[in-house]
C-alpha cells in the first residue's frame, strides 16, 4: 500500500515497484534506493532454500520429479515474497525519513 494515502498502488508487477502512486501522485521510485541489497537478499534466500532442499533430499529421498514439482514453486514464491517485503519496508522507511 502507498505510504502516503494507503492505496494498493505500490507495485506494478509481482515484485516491480510502480513509478508513482496513481491515487495521490507520490513518486515511489525516488523513495526506492535500496536496490543494491536486493541481490544479497536473494543470494541469502537461495542459500537457505538450497540447504533446505538438500536436507529434505537426504531425509526423505523423494524422486527427482517430486523435488522439482515442490521446490520450483516454493523458490519462486519465496523470492517474490522476500522482494516485495524488502521493497515495501525500504519504501516505508525512506518515506518516513523524508517527512519533516
Amino acid at each position: 500500500m502507498c505510504p502516503r494515502c494507503g492505496a494498493r498502488t505500490l507495485f506494478e508487477g509481482s515484485a516491480q515497484l510502480a513509478d508513482t502512486c496513481s491515487a495521490c501522485g507520490l513518486d515511489i521510485l525516488s523513495l526506492e534506493r535500496g536496490g543494491r541489497f536486493v541481490g544479497v537478499l536473494t543470494m541469502l534466500l537461495a542459500l537457505v532454500l538450497i540447504m533446505a532442499a538438500l536436507a529434505t533430499d537426504e531425509w526423505l529421498r523423494p524422486p527427482l520429479w517430486a523435488t522439482f514439482l515442490f521446490w520450483g514453486p516454493v523458490t519462486v514464491a519465496s523470492v517474490v515474497f522476500a522482494l516485495r517485503f524488502w521493497k515495501t519496508m525500504w519504501v516505508y522507511h525512506q518515506y518516513e525519513e523524508s517527512q519533516p
